[in-house]
């Protein structure tokens, strides 16, 4: 089977990105199964209902979030009742929505996806290794396929934790970063790896945000907001070739597809 894995969707430009064309990259690339981290849809942070409505309904199957989870208060009840949509697994217990979740694919294979969140450089989080143990424990052994998500500023972070779930799990994906590393490959027990699979959104930019707001606030320290930038669109991630019986990756490529224009 073949998942394709999103990276960040920031802001206007990533929505209508993927809204408008995932159906037809999902026949292009003969996709069984899509997972989209859209904690930045929302004009750069946070994600609305209605985009969440509108990711699924253009075929995204599981949505994953970070740091910015919370951003939208109105998500809250989606993130705890609705099973394509998960928050960082290493967040507290009490924190609203569930750590992982498990959706059939569209040949029927069961997809298990967990998010976890980095601590470098990142606001205080529960231990992910401890997480990634408690919460893999938790799904059906006969849950094969198991993609995670790993939400964090450091690649250190990324590459221990890819390295602790060898073999353990299909992918182990990064985001939150949103530049795309060149290391996509399998590791030496079967999961496929890459430490940052990039955004889906403008390019020309600084992360996704306007480049004139971002240079003076740094150049003068004058506090602003931070506009989503609206030129060089593109839709990035990994596409990730699984064996289902085994549950581990045979192969993993970098997806980048530029959009024809800004979007409107």
């Amino acid at each position: 089977m073949r998942i394709l894995f999103l990276g960040d969707i920031v802001g206007r430009p990533g929505y209508a990105a993927v809204t408008e064309r995932l159906s037809e990259i999902r026949d292009q690339e003969s996709v069984d199964f899509v997972i989209a981290n859209a904690e930045n849809a929302a004009d750069g942070s946070g994600l609305t209902v209605r985009q969440f409505r509108g990711l699924v309904a253009a075929g995204v199957d599981v949505i994953t979030m970070g740091d910015h989870v919370y951003r939208k208060l109105e998500l809250k009840p989606v993130l705890e009742t609705d099973p394509r949509i998960v928050k960082p697994a290493n967040y507290p217990e009490a924190a609203p929505g569930r750590p992982w979740t498990v959706v059939r694919s569209r040949s029927g294979v069961p997809v298990a996806v967990l998010s976890l969140m980095g601590r470098v450089f990142m606001r205080p989080v529960d231990c992910p290794f401890q997480a990634a143990d408690r919460y893999l424990a938790e799904i059906p052994p006969e849950v094969k396929v198991r993609i995670v998500d790993v939400h964090a500023e450091a690649t250190s972070d990324k590459q221990t934790l890819a390295r602790y779930l060898d073999g353990r799990v299909t992918a182990v994906l990064g985001t939150h970063t949103h530049v795309p590393t060149a290391d996509a490959g399998l590791l030496a027990g079967g999961t496929a790896y890459q430490t940052d699979v990039g955004m889906t959104g403008p390019y020309d930019g600084v992360i996704g945000r306007a480049f004139d707001r971002v240079l003076a606030t740094t150049v003068t320290f004058e506090p602003t907001h931070f506009h989503v930038a609206t030129g060089d669109v593109r839709i990035c991630g990994a596409v990730v070739e699984v064996d289902p019986e085994t549950g581990l990756a045979t192969a993993i490529r970098r997806y980048e597809r530029a959009e024809p224009g800004p979007a409107e």
